[in-house]
């Protein structure tokens, strides 16, 4: 079945998840408190998100896998932010263990529909009229 909404595709739903735990994550404690950092990985878990609603709109497959392209680099950079957490003392590796699993589910959603859309790229758009 087609996804006739962003909110319908699974790649969405999980970087929406992860959004959803960032923001949870960063509320309390010392990660509150560095409002740059708490910036950076809030803004980076939106991003994921926003570009797969972003490409999903753009109707076309190959701007669609583009903006797919930045979704996991922006996911990427959540995992990398965690880790930066951890070791500024933020964060333990226990009480990142929900983002650090959403962020890897993330990346093999977001990269399977990316190869799906570039291999339907080069196919004709769908006429309208039968």
């Amino acid at each position: 079945m087609a996804a006739k909404r962003y909110q319908d595709l699974e790649a969405w739903q999980v970087a929406d998840e992860l959004r959803r735990e960032v923001h949870a994550l960063t509320e309390s404690g010392p990660a509150s408190k560095d409002f740059k950092f708490r910036g950076e990985i809030r803004e980076a878990a939106s991003s994921a998100a926003r570009n797969i609603a972003e490409g999903f709109g753009r109707f076309r497959p190959k701007e669609f896998a583009r903006f797919m392209e930045f979704s996991i680099a922006s996911t990427s950079e959540v995992q990398d932010l965690i880790t930066d957490g951890i070791e500024r003392k933020y964060f333990t590796g226990d009480s990142t263990k929900r983002a650090t699993d959403l962020s890897r589910r993330s990346l093999q959603v977001s990269k399977g529909l990316m190869r799906y859309l570039k291999r339907c790229r080069d196919q004709p758009p769908i006429s309208s009229t039968r």
